[in-house]
């Protein structure tokens, strides 16, 4: 069994937003079983969830090795006090940041179908809080090694699928944003990346989708199964260590052949 000071992660720390539930908190585990200490943010009505995940990963051990904070990702002054509450709580700069908040309307709307309210909404989380996250870890991120910004995008890009014309074009931002960012890092050790899933066994997917959409889905995938969120976890996981380090400015799909 590796000690705690072999991890690849040990002595960094780790921001996961959207951390409570599904990818997000696969991620949180992952990097907090290769010795991260990790900041789970969570959403208002999460908190229940967020808790509880604190709690199964400070089990066990005498230090305090994940926290749970509130904030809302498209709020500005919110980010940064995310960001200042977990450098103050592990007395650390942050090393690792991963953006997995995000948002889908479960009505599916065709373009013509989409109200501006619902369109606000999703760009006001998926991309705005992209970009605030992003932007504050840019600032604040440890320089000279082990710097990582890593974005949770989507396959869905290379699908093109009616129905996620809003929420496509969301992550197609960030994606853009992320390729430009790490140019703009440059002498930093920073590496910027975008992890894209495809279908992912989760509540967000879940939401509003018929037992025969699902199963189409599934159908439609050379491996004949939904993703589950370890499999992007591990990935993400691979991206924040060392072993990452030359992967830069990138978009990886994770989506078993179902886009390629």
């Amino acid at each position: 069994m590796a000690t705690q000071t072999t991890l690849p992660l040990n002595g960094r720390v780790a921001i996961v937003t959207g951390g409570s539930r599904g990818i997000g908190r696969a991620i949180a585990t992952q990097l907090h079983s290769a010795g991260a200490r990790v900041v789970i943010n969570y959403a208002s009505s999460n908190s229940t969830q967020a808790d509880q995940l604190v709690s199964e990963l400070n089990h066990e051990t005498t230090q305090l090795r994940a926290i749970a904070v509130r904030a809302d990702v498209s709020d500005p002054d919110q980010v940064k006090q995310l960001f200042e509450k977990s450098e103050e709580e592990f007395g650390s700069q942050v090393h690792i940041v991963v953006n997995c908040a995000g948002v889908l309307d479960p009505k599916y709307p065709s373009l013509a179908n989409t109200t501006v309210e619902e369109w606000d909404n999703t760009f006001n989380v998926n991309t705005k809080g992209a970009f605030l996250v992003s932007r504050e870890a840019a600032k604040r991120l440890a320089r000279g090694g082990g710097g990582r910004i890593i974005m949770i995008t989507t396959s869905l890009l290379g699908a093109l699928m009616p129905g996620y014309a809003a929420y496509a074009a969301s992550k197609a931002a960030v994606e853009t944003m992320a390729k430009i960012l790490a140019k703009e890092l440059k002498g930093t050790a920073i590496t910027v990346n975008c992890v894209a899933p495809g279908p992912v066994a989760t509540e967000l997917f879940f939401a509003g989708k018929s037992e025969e959409t699902i199963k189409r889905i599934e159908d439609a995938s050379p491996l004949g199964r939904l993703g589950e969120p370890k499999d992007v976890s591990q990935l993400v996981g691979f991206l924040a260590g060392d072993a990452g380090e030359l992967v830069n400015g990138q978009v990886i799909r994770v989506n078993g052949g179902f886009v390629i």
